[in-house]
């Protein structure tokens, strides 16, 4: 398994959306050129879970974005890890994760 999300990227779309679970893990969001805009996580507060979260990601941004998951029970370790992945590879945090993010982002060597 790598350490970065390597799932294919689908439209966020009503129809993908519905074909989620109600499962815990993270999920990226990424316009149309793939460049990560969001990195996120359903937790277990998260009604309906990844399908939940992204149906509501839909409803607030519209069409025209694309997502991808990964199932993960440790969702809140992995989405640290999925955000120091990001930093080390572009020295930033993904654009709309500045008010979203955990207190401390260690840094993470990926040579």
């Amino acid at each position: 398994m790598s350490i970065r999300m390597e799932k294919p990227w689908q439209s966020l779309d009503a129809t993908n959306a519905k074909k989620l679970l109600g499962q815990l893990g993270v999920y990226q969001i990424s316009n149309d050129a793939d460049e990560i805009l969001y990195i996120g996580f359903a937790g277990g507060r998260s009604l309906f879970g990844l399908r939940g979260i992204l149906q509501d990601e839909l409803a607030k941004r519209g069409e025209g974005f694309r997502f991808r998951v990964e199932i993960n029970q440790q969702y809140l370790s992995r989405w640290e890890e999925l955000l120091k992945v990001h930093k080390a590879d572009h020295n930033a945090l993904p654009p709309e994760n500045n008010d979203h993010r955990p207190r401390r982002i260690g840094q993470l060597s990926l040579s």
